[in-house]
C-alpha cells in the first residue's frame, strides 16, 4: 500500500489548486482501505477530486484515496465497480456490451464512489436510477452492504451518516443506441460546461428547489467576475474556472460574492455542491 508524506495534491485536483497533504494513502483493495480507515478514522476520503476545493496552504492530516479501487466486473446486466473507477471509463466499458443506464457518466470527471455518494446525474439520468447496492464502510459497524441509499437530489445516506462508498453494483439493461446517447450527452456537456483544459470543479452551487442556480447567478450579473486568478465562466454562471494560477482563497472569496448577490436579489441562500478540504466557505 503506497503511503506518501507531504504529497503535492494540486496535480490530482481538477481545479489545479491545493497544497501539500501531510499523509496521503493509496489502498489497492477493499481490505486495505478498511484497514486505513480503522487506523485513521478522521481521514478525509478522496476520489478523483473533481468536485473538491483543497486549501492552497495544504492539509495537516490524512487523506485516503480511492483511485486504487478500480476493478470493473461485468456479469450479464450486473456491473460491479470499485469506488475509484472513473465515470467515463465505466460508461464506455458497459456501452461496449450494449448496456444502458450509465450514459450520463460519459462527461463526468469524477469516480464511482463520489458519484454514488452525491447521487450524481445529468441528461435525465442519475445514479439512483440504476444502482442496486453499494458496499460502504460505516465507522460504527465496519463494512456494510446497503440497498437503501436514501437518495435525494445530489445526496444520499452516505453524506448524512458519514459512510464511505467502496464498491457499487449497478443493474443495467441491454438497449440499442447506447453509444449514440453517450455522444449526445458528451456534446451537450461540451457546449454547456467548461472542459478541464480550463481547470474547474463542475457546478459550484446546488440548484435550489424548483429553481436554477445558474439562472439566479446569471441574473445577478456574475459571468466573467474575477477574483485573483479565478473567474466565473463567461458561458455559464455556475462555474468557476482557474484561468491564472488561482488559489483556494480566490475561489472562496468569489463564491462568497456570488452567494451574497443571489441572497440580496432573491433572498435565496445558495448551498455549495463542491466539497472542501482544509478551507471553509
Amino acid at each position: 500500500m503506497l503511503v506518501e508524506e507531504n504529497f503535492e495534491i494540486k496535480k490530482l485536483t481538477s481545479f489545479k489548486i491545493g497544497g501539500k497533504i501531510a499523509k496521503m494513502i493509496f489502498p489497492e483493495t477493499v481490505d486495505e482501505f478498511v484497514q486505513s480507515l480503522k487506523e485513521y478514522p478522521q481521514a478525509f476520503v478522496a476520489g478523483n477530486l473533481s468536485n473538491t476545493l483543497v486549501s492552497s496552504d495544504g492539509f495537516d492530516g490524512v487523506v485516503i484515496s480511492t483511485l486504487g479501487l478500480n476493478e470493473i466486473i461485468i456479469e450479464g446486466g450486473k456491473i460491479t465497480a470499485g469506488a475509484g473507477v472513473k465515470g467515463p471509463k465505466l460508461a464506455q466499458t458497459v456501452a461496449q456490451k450494449g448496456l444502458s443506464g450509465l450514459e450520463f457518466m460519459i462527461g463526468f470527471p469524477g469516480s464511482v464512489g463520489g458519484e454514488v455518494y452525491m447521487n450524481a446525474g445529468a441528461n435525465g439520468q442519475c445514479v439512483a436510477d440504476v444502482l442496486k447496492s453499494a458496499k460502504v464502510y460505516c465507522p460504527e459497524q465496519g463494512l456494510l452492504t446497503l440497498t437503501d441509499l436514501g437518495f435525494g437530489y445530489r445526496t444520499s445516506i452516505c453524506q448524512k451518516k458519514n459512510y464511505v462508498v467502496l464498491e457499487a453494483e449497478f443493474e443495467l439493461t441491454p438497449r440499442e443506441g447506447v453509444k449514440e446517447k453517450m455522444d449526445e450527452n458528451l456534446a451537450f456537456r461540451k457546449s454547456h460546461q467548461p472542459s478541464l483544459a480550463l481547470p474547474n470543479c463542475g457546478s459550484i452551487f446546488k440548484n435550489p428547489e424548483e429553481n436554477s442556480a445558474g439562472r439566479l447567478l446569471d441574473e445577478c450579473g456574475v459571468k466573467g467576475l474575477e477574483v485573483g486568478g479565478v473567474k466565473v465562466w463567461e458561458n455559464h454562471a455556475n462555474f468557476i474556472v482557474n484561468h491564472n494560477d488561482g488559489t483556494s482563497t480566490d475561489v472562496i472569496n468569489l463564491m462568497r460574492e456570488m452567494r451574497k448577490r443571489v441572497k440580496e436579489k432573491f433572498d435565496i441562500e445558495l448551498k455549495p455542491e463542491i466539497r472542501f478540504l482544509g478551507v471553509e466557505l
